[in-house]
């Protein structure tokens, strides 16, 4: 016992759930560390693990490819234009305005970087609350 009289003890309690606006938060900024993944590196792609069936019928889970698609393009001028999206949906980031226009190709891992504390800051927290909607939606 001359341990646990050494050891700091506390009761535990689970952890709260996070508030929705936290869970769309942690997820953009997985998103944007796909995309600098991607723009570091063109083959990335990551894995993801779904339920398959053999011939028999037998379930099994597979490790297969995650289809992650490019958030920027290349103009013919030299200039990139850089979406931030949430699911298939394009961010309106100002009014009438969803891209960031980019002087160079190299400027992207940079901006997606400065996106990505932004999010996890909390600056884009009313952008996702407006854009996405938190309250129930009525049919």
């Amino acid at each position: 016992m001359t341990l646990l009289n050494k050891l700091t003890l506390t009761e535990y309690k689970s952890q709260i759930a996070q508030s929705p606006l936290t869970k769309r938060r942690l997820k953009l900024a997985a998103k944007l560390d796909e995309q600098i993944q991607l723009f570091l590196n063109p083959q990335y792609q990551p894995t993801k693990t779904a339920w398959s069936k053999d011939s028999e019928g037998n379930q099994y889970l597979k490790e297969q490819p995650k289809r992650i698609k490019r958030w920027w393009y290349e103009q013919l001028d030299g200039t990139v234009i850089l979406t931030v999206r949430y699911g298939s949906k394009a961010l309106e980031l100002a009014k009438g305005k969803n891209a960031i226009v980019l002087k160079r190709k190299e400027d992207v891992e940079t901006t997606l970087l400065s996106l990505k504390q932004s999010v996890l800051n909390g600056e884009l927290d009313e952008l996702l609350a407006t854009q996405i909607g938190f309250q129930s939606r009525t049919k």
